[in-house]
């Protein structure tokens, strides 16, 4: 349960007056853009990942894991789950215009790993898991006191998924897991992991999967960070070596596992439509424009304007999403993935108008505020075309699943895993 139930408002606007003053008496103010502010002034910080040290980035961490437990003790954490559950119960449109005022105010900035653990892990865990235990680890992962991470890449199974080989045999009432995931956002500072697992060798890929919670810090877990183009080390390997997990530690049945991931990647790809804290923004895009004389470029002009008319057409998205919850037309797999898809070309989008605005500025640290801080949106905008499903993995399911296109022959579906050449 939250440690207070506000009651059903008698309207959003109440709803959001009540918020407000809650978001105020926290000692938060209405943020301050650079253009308020004048050019120069507070942070020119547009990277998409982290390049923060390890100190830097656990005090950011910490910071906003503070921000979410109070948000969750005032009831504003899970707003539209069920009481029961620990939320409020109440409809989208509460959640929705609380997430608008938040971002309107100076609140800490958002970190991935804490972003994951309540925007996905978190709600797999109330949709699916049964047993006390893992049910005990929704309520401190709602309120940030533990932190969870994806484990489901592997180094010969990113795009296909299905063909991961990590393995878990069963021994009594254990499972002893072997094998290497990679690129797990946050691994470092996590202390739970969700894992997909190959459990039947002998099943097609797709149906000899399970899922389960893994203590990072279990003996047998080792954790390498990646050191990243950026700078940052965002990534990591997660290697497993006889690591022993009880059963109660499984998430739905054996041999569901794949049905567990696409939950979570569900809401993954449904996070997609409104992500505009990660990256430069149309803001100061703008604002960039105006410092360099790129808005009297016809060229950078153009760049610019694709750059406005996407920011444009995501509220328009966002709105219409929010509509067809509202009113059950929602189809959030399919729709999360055009969204997905419209996140990742307005990045790209971004990316094409800082170079043509800065030129050789983006590639030499001078010192000059608001110049060379863009290459880290330009060189971490490309990973979003993998992260969460790559653009050619989102155009398969829009097109089968939204335009009815036959879909593309998979001519593994009924093949034993352990008979697929690798």
């Amino acid at each position: 349960m939250t440690d207070v139930t506000i009651g059903t408002p008698e309207s959003v606007a109440e709803f959001v007056d009540a918020a407000r003053d809650w978001i105020e008496s926290q000692g938060r103010r209405p943020a301050a853009g650079t253009q308020a502010a004048g050019w120069g002034a507070g942070s020119d910080d547009v990277s998409v990942f982290h390049a923060l040290s390890d100190a830097e980035e656990r005090a950011l961490i910490a910071e906003r894991c503070a921000w979410e437990r109070a948000k969750y003790a005032a009831g504003y954490g899970a707003v539209t789950w069920p009481v029961a559950d620990g939320g409020q119960g109440l409809p989208d449109e509460f959640e929705a215009a609380f997430a608008d005022l938040e971002s309107a105010y100076d609140v800490p900035a958002p970190h991935e790993l804490v972003g994951v653990t309540i925007n996905l892990i978190g709600p797999t865990l109330r949709l699916l898991a049964s047993g006390e235990r893992l049910r005990s680890l929704i309520t401190p992962m709602m309120r940030a006191e533990i932190l969870a991470c994806q484990l489901f890449s592997e180094p010969g199974a990113g795009s296909d998924l299905a063909a991961l080989g990590t393995k878990a045999v069963r021994d009594d009432d254990e499972w002893i897991l072997n094998g290497q995931k990679v690129w797990t956002s946050g691994a470092q500072f996590a202390d739970w992991g969700e894992i997909l697992v190959r459990t039947d060798p002998t099943a097609p890929k797709h149906k000899g999967m399970t899922a389960f919670m893994v203590p990072m810090d279990a003996p047998g877990v080792e954790i390498r960070p990646l050191r990243q183009m950026t700078g940052g080390s965002s990534f990591n390997e997660v290697f497993l070596d006889n690591v022993r997990l009880t059963d109660d530690l499984r998430i739905g049945g054996v041999g569901d596992g794949w049905k567990v991931g696409l939950t979570t990647l569900g809401f993954e790809r449904g996070a997609s439509s409104d992500m505009s804290a990660v990256g430069g923004s149309a803001r100061q895009c703008r604002e960039l424009a105006a410092w360099t004389g790129a808005d009297q470029d016809p060229v950078a002009r153009q760049r610019l304007a694709a750059v406005l008319i996407g920011d444009r057409l995501a509220d328009i998205a966002v709105h219409r999403d929010r509509a067809d919850a509202n009113s059950g037309d929602a189809a959030p797999g399919a729709i999360g993935s055009i969204r997905k898809m419209q996140w990742v070309n307005r990045l790209s989008a971004t990316s094409d108008f800082a170079r043509a605005a800065l030129g050789r500025r983006l590639a030499v640290d001078s010192g000059e505020w608001g110049t060379f801080s863009w290459h880290q949106h330009v060189l971490g905008a490309p990973g979003y075309r993998i992260a969460g499903g790559s653009d050619e993995i989102q155009r398969n399911i829009i097109g089968e699943r939204i335009l009815g296109l036959p879909a593309e022959p998979r001519v593994d579906k009924n093949t034993p895993w352990s008979a697929i050449p690798r």
